[in-house]
This record gives C-alpha cells, sequence and structure tokens, in this order.
C-alpha cells in the first residue's frame, strides 16, 4: 500500500510542476501580448562601447551572434550598405526604414551614424544595431549585435539584409 500512496504523490507533485510551469507560460505570453514594451529579463544591458573609434566600429565578439560589415573573417563578415548621394541623406533613408520596423527604437543618430535596438517579440532579447557611413569609401559599415546568449539563429545578418534590401529599393 506504501507503493501506491509513493506513486500517487509522485504523480501529484509532477502534475502540480506541470500546472505551474503552463501558468508561467500562459502569464508571459500575456504579458508580451499587452505589455509588448515591458522589458523583459532577457534584455540586457546596453553595451559601455557603441560607437564609432577611429573609423571603425567596435569588433564582434567570439560568439556567432555578431555581424559587422569592418569585419575580416567569413563568420563575422558581412558586406557594408552602398548609398549614393550624401551622408546626411543616407542617414534619413536609414532613420525612414528603422521607423517602419516593429519593436525598433532608434537611440542616437548624427550625420554620419545611427545606433537602435530591435527587440524581439516573445522573449524581450535586445540587439544593438549601428550604421556608420565611411565617406572615405562611399558606404555604410554596419554592425548588428545580440546582447546575450552564443546563437542568433542568423537573426542579425538577416535583419541587415533586409535592410540592404529596403534602402537600395528606395
Amino acid at each position: 500500500m506504501s507503493v501506491t500512496k509513493d506513486t500517487s504523490k509522485s504523480l501529484n507533485f509532477g502534475l502540480l510542476g506541470l500546472v505551474i510551469f503552463l501558468a508561467v507560460i500562459v502569464i508571459w505570453i500575456g504579458v508580451r501580448v499587452f505589455l509588448p514594451d515591458v522589458p523583459t529579463v532577457f534584455a540586457g544591458n546596453q553595451p559601455d562601447n557603441l560607437g564609432v573609434t577611429d573609423g571603425k566600429l567596435h569588433p564582434c565578439p567570439s560568439t556567432p551572434n555578431c555581424v559587422n560589415s569592418q569585419s575580416t573573417d567569413a563568420e563575422h563578415s558581412i558586406k557594408p550598405l552602398t548609398y549614393k548621394g550624401n551622408s546626411i541623406e543616407a542617414i534619413a533613408q536609414l532613420k525612414d526604414i528603422l521607423n517602419q520596423q516593429e519593436r525598433t527604437e532608434i537611440i542616437s543618430g548624427t550625420d554620419n551614424y545611427l545606433y537602435a535596438q530591435f527587440t524581439s517579440h516573445w522573449m524581450g532579447f535586445v540587439d544593438d544595431v549601428e550604421f556608420f557611413v565611411n565617406e572615405n569609401q562611399g558606404v555604410i559599415d554596419v554592425r548588428s549585435a545580440s546582447r546575450l546568449g552564443e546563437s542568433d539563429l542568423g537573426v542579425n545578418r538577416e535583419r541587415i539584409e533586409t535592410i540592404r534590401q529596403e534602402f537600395q529599393s528606395n
């Protein structure tokens, strides 16, 4: 008879654990649906190494969740954007494109630099994205990096390629 009680208790704790897990998931989804702009524990902290130093964006870390047009290694390298006209027009065009993106906030910008944050929908991960108009080379260098985690499943590269397509078509 004690075996039956132990099995019953084990099933009850297992069921209770499943109910708690499902309740947490439902609450999380509710918060993300009704309060999508509320930062999550997955937002991380804004890096302190953003910006341009001596014409260079900060290099990517060794993790595969970053792309940088100034990188020389294949894993992180991505082509810069090309533009016509001047840097002010290019930045204005980029601002227009970024302002149309969901869950995107332009944090700062100048005549030749833009910094924006992209937030994922369900988990609230934040990626930091920078654009630097390199007038000497006639391109816009880009860097897109996840704040947290190891892999981004190609999201940063895909984001830049999508922005490239929109930028080239305008």
